[in-house]
């Protein structure tokens, strides 16, 4: 069997339109290319997303490694603005553009291309894992966690698990995650008392209290930062009333702010501290303030080892770079990998991806393949 190439693999992902949770035939693609090398794929398909388990070797071996990527993407925007087709695959100057050339679809290919490769030349004592998803864009309810569940219904598991998100924030090789901090949406509803303007002391201000609160929160710093994380973070992303009138006071105002934060706060403590504040402010004006809070991940980190350190030495002797290991950014799916197994991520620079004329270097496809590839060889050495 001659070397799978996963820039043509790339090509193939990138034609098939799978905006999330389509899945346009991308994982019927994958299966093309595993198959006849001996994975057994099974389509995990739930809540109306489409799903890949493809294996090579025995079930419940005593060491299996994991790749999990997702071949779903984000719309495309204004298609006019691109300069080739978001679905096109064309190669201008070296560079492949496409909607998921960056974000995921190159490291997809380069995996499987690396996998099968891999099989077919030293067959390991072990098995080799893709956990494929079409839904880390979505609302990630039915993707990495269905496979998750599903793995553990068959008794399988993976000893450690890669994950191909963009790493890399200039150069290939630069940046690999070793964590991820956590994610918390809160939505503030104030409800007052609606009145005229020119007679405030009739009225009950929820905007007032809305921007007391709001105040409050950004006054009190979540902390410094931890041995592996920086300082978390709260940003403010909306304030509104909808009021049409400029001498109404309204009767209710809403605001959300997002946290992005470190191991040392949980989804639980960090509710508590705005239900704490929002309390406080609600007893200081009269005004009900209602929370409402949604956790898309905590926290976590895979400590420096074994697992990382043999990424960080494949990374190094394709690359010449010694990868730092970090975790920053926002989230992926590694967040409900960690629960399964030790999981670190690293895949290409991510600089386009998500924007307008999103493209991969085709010469970065093949180096990420002979990255994986040597992962692939390490791991079973």
């Amino acid at each position: 069997m001659p070397p799978v190439d996963p820039a043509d693999l790339t090509a193939r992902l990138i034609r098939c339109a799978s905006v999330t949770p389509a899945e346009g035939g991308a994982l019927g693609v994958l299966q093309s290319v595993l198959e006849p090398a001996g994975f057994a794929c099974t389509r995990v398909d739930r809540g109306g997303v489409a799903n890949l388990y493809a294996r090579w070797g025995r079930a419940g071996a005593n060491k299996s490694l994991g790749f999990n990527g997702h071949t779903d993407v984000v719309p495309v925007g204004d298609a006019a603005a691109w300069t080739q087709d978001p679905f096109g695959a064309a190669v201008v100057d070296g560079w492949m553009y496409g909607r998921g050339a960056t974000d995921m679809k190159s490291a997809v290919a380069a995996f499987a291309a690396a996998a099968v490769d891999f099989v077919a030349a030293t067959p390991p004592d072990g098995a080799v894992i893709l956990a494929i998803t079409g839904d880390e864009e979505g609302d990630a309810e039915h993707g990495t966690v269905a496979l998750l569940d599903w793995i553990a219904a068959q008794g399988e598991r993976m000893t450690h698990c890669l994950v191909g998100e963009p790493t890399c924030p200039d150069t290939l090789g630069q940046m690999m995650k070793i964590g991820r901090r956590g994610s918390l949406t809160a939505f503030v509803t104030a409800v007052g008392v609606q009145g005229h303007s020119a007679y405030p002391h009739r009225a009950k201000n929820p905007m007032s209290a809305l921007v007391r609160l709001l105040a409050r929160l950004e006054a009190e710093p979540l902390d410094a930062g931890t041995a592996h994380f920086d300082a978390s973070t709260l940003a403010i992303t909306t304030i509104d009333c909808g009021n049409p009138a400029n001498n109404v006071i309204p009767a209710q105002g809403r605001a959300t702010v997002n946290i992005r934060f470190n191991d040392a706060h949980s989804g639980a403590s960090l509710t508590d501290w705005l239900q704490g504040h929002a309390s406080a402010v609600q007893q200081e004006t009269g005004v009900q303030i209602g929370l409402r809070v949604q956790i898309s991940g905590e926290s976590f980190l895979t400590p420096p080892g074994e697992f990382s350190a043999l990424l960080a030495r494949a990374v190094e002797a394709e690359t010449g770079v010694v990868p730092e290991p970090s975790t920053s950014g926002g989230t992926s799916d590694a967040r409900f990998i960690k629960d399964h197994c030790p999981v670190v991520e690293f895949g290409l620079v991510g600089r386009t991806m998500h924007q307008v004329d999103e493209r991969v270097e085709v010469a970065q496809i093949h180096a990420l393949k002979a990255i994986y590839a040597r992962v692939l060889r390490d791991y079973f050495a």
